[in-house]
């Protein structure tokens, strides 16, 4: 059996499908919201054949004030579950983005079991975060099996919060970013002096 070369897990069905359209033939698994289904999708990965990179990628709540709905985030370090996990391929797969002439921030993504909000943005943004999910630090043991990387996009944040009229625009505008950054990936993953 031959090894593939990338999987992308992504949470939500939307995300998915972004991402299908930009990495035909790259195998997209659908993790679903949240820490409890992020841990039983990386116990089910774990039980297959390791490919050689694995990539995390969809939406997230942006910390950072300075971060809007479009914006591109490469997780350097995964906070909240347990130790902090720091990440080799940030800097590779942030130069993968800017070759496509993609602006990336490139900094820690703290994961949550719920939605970040108002002051508590706010509390985690001063510990230094950029932005928060609810998966990523739970998909992060699979990083002992593949090059592990995590691509997020920002869709809500401090000025943009999710529970407004706006988040339906800027959840497209996120999702359209996120199409757009994810051939960066395969870039990524198909350098092998680029994933270790």
């Amino acid at each position: 059996m031959t090894r593939e070369t990338l999987v992308a897990v992504a949470p939500l069905w939307l995300e998915a499908r972004a991402l299908r359209r930009a990495l035909p033939g790259v195998r997209i698994e659908r993790a679903g919201m949240g820490p409890k289904r992020a841990q039983a999708t990386a116990l089910r990965l774990a039980s297959e054949p390791a490919p050689r990179a694995l990539a995390v990628a969809g939406v997230c709540g942006a910390l950072d004030p300075r971060l809007v709905p479009g914006d591109v985030v490469v997780a350097s370090e995964l906070r909240g579950n347990g130790a902090p996990v720091a990440l080799e391929s940030a800097k590779p797969l942030a130069r993968a983005l800017e070759a496509l002439g993609i602006q990336v921030h490139v900094g820690p993504i703290v994961s949550l079991a719920t939605l970040a909000e108002g002051k508590n943005r706010a509390a985690l943004a001063a510990g230094g975060a950029l932005a928060a999910d609810m998966e990523s630090a739970w998909l992060a043991p699979l990083a002992a099996r593949s090059a592990f990387a995590v691509l997020r996009v920002v869709s809500d944040g401090p000025g943009h919060e999710l529970y407004r009229p706006s988040i339906v625009v800027n959840g497209i505008r996120a999702l359209r970013a996120l199409r757009a950054a994810a051939p960066a990936l395969i870039t990524w993953s198909q350098s092998p002096e680029e994933t270790h």
